[in-house]
């Protein structure tokens, strides 16, 4: 069951959700996004909580509205996030990090780059 974080609207959560999954190819891009309904009873939200969701990757140009068909990925969608991803960790949390594990002596030589 997912627990949704006080400190950001839950719409935002859900849409950063469905980013992550479209960054892992789920769904494909041209592919149908699931329905509002069964998004909302996947995560245990208000339709409109989902809706909104929704139309956030929307006006992101991720997703394209297909009059009477639904909502489906636009093509270019994963490349575009993963650019749009890239550039807030780098200018955004790859700094904060550096300062982190600055404070706390851990240099690159500690850190293992590739999951074994």
């Amino acid at each position: 069951m997912q627990t949704w974080d006080d400190r950001q609207p839950i719409y935002q959560q859900l849409a950063d959700i469905l980013a992550a999954q479209l960054l892992d190819g789920e769904p494909d891009e041209g592919a149908a996004m699931p329905s509002v309904r069964a998004l909302a009873g996947r995560y245990l939200l208000n339709p409109l909580t989902v809706n909104r969701a929704l139309q956030a990757l929307g006006d992101e140009g991720l997703l394209e509205n297909r009059r009477g068909m639904g909502l489906f990925v636009t093509t270019g969608a994963r490349e575009r996030l993963r650019a749009a991803e890239r550039e807030r960790f780098l200018h955004t949390e790859w700094p904060r990090l550096r300062e982190r594990l600055r404070r706390l002596g851990i240099g690159a030589e500690q850190l293992q780059w590739e999951a074994r």
